[in-house]
């Protein structure tokens, strides 16, 4: 995590963020590297797939909870940013582009029964 914070970088070849999220059961700030790839207008897209696992990963359960207090860390910078979960039309097309350049993730899709959260990340604007 700390390459990615300073510098960036990439894991199974999939550019990777480091997402900062308060806990919902704790209140704590949790950091934890995560596969991105980009959204449409700027901004990243994040995969709650926890590797085809029955549950989603605790870093969906925290955003729900605290969806305003979301950071994105990458190369040296911590941005501010809006998480919205995708439904419909919009989770579909962000989901075809994340099978296009990650095609493991569909088998994530086949190993539960959960339909698989796709969020959007957008910068928030400066103050």
């Amino acid at each position: 995590m700390s390459r990615l914070r300073r510098r960036g970088g990439t894991f199974r070849g999939l550019d990777t963020v480091v997402l900062g999220t308060i806990g919902k059961k704790t209140g704590e700030q949790r950091f934890v590297p995560v596969a991105s790839f980009p959204s449409d207008g700027g901004g990243w897209i994040v995969v709650a797939s926890a590797n085809g696992a029955p549950r989603n990963p605790a870093w969906y359960y925290n955003i729900a909870a605290h969806p305003g207090s979301v950071l994105v860390q990458l190369a040296g910078k911590e941005t501010p940013v809006d998480a919205e979960e995708l439904h419909g039309a919009e989770r579909a097309a962000a989901w075809e582009r994340v099978i296009a350049t990650a095609p493991w993730f569909r088998d994530y899709a086949k190993a539960t029964d959960r339909e698989i959260p796709v969020i959007r990340l957008t910068a928030k604007p400066a103050p």
